[in-house]
């Protein structure tokens, strides 16, 4: 696993940091800054459990898009197309609970993606 505990990785929808992991799961703050979109993705060796912490993102699951409020949770299973995204101009943000066999940062389909990277 490439991850390190504690290291905040920048990306360019905002950031995300690894909180702890051990075998089998993988626990991340991820930030999102105001306007900031994560790619439409989905992952084959893991699924996700999200709870909003701060803001009021966006989240697509499959089909269905709707707005966050703090203390909710999404939970997204493996192959699901998901992405947040932040609408607001404050910055938003969910724990991520990853729990699969592989949790390496490579296990991600990017299907859309609006800085390019797909």
């Amino acid at each position: 696993m490439s991850n390190v505990v504690g290291k905040i990785y920048e990306r360019p929808w905002g950031t995300y940091k690894t909180i702890d992991l051990g075998d089998g799961y993988q626990v991340k703050l991820i930030t999102v800054k105001p306007r900031g979109r994560l790619s439409l993705q989905k992952h084959f060796q893991r699924s996700e459990h999200w709870v909003v912490i701060s803001g009021v993102p966006t989240i697509t699951v499959g089909e269905e898009a709707r707005t966050y409020q703090v203390n909710e949770h999404i939970y997204i299973d493996k192959e699901m197309p998901h992405r947040m995204e932040n609408l607001t101009e404050k910055p938003a943000a969910v724990i991520e609970v990853q729990v699969g066999s592989y949790l390496g940062e490579d296990d991600i389909v990017r299907l859309d993606d609006i800085y390019g990277r797909v």
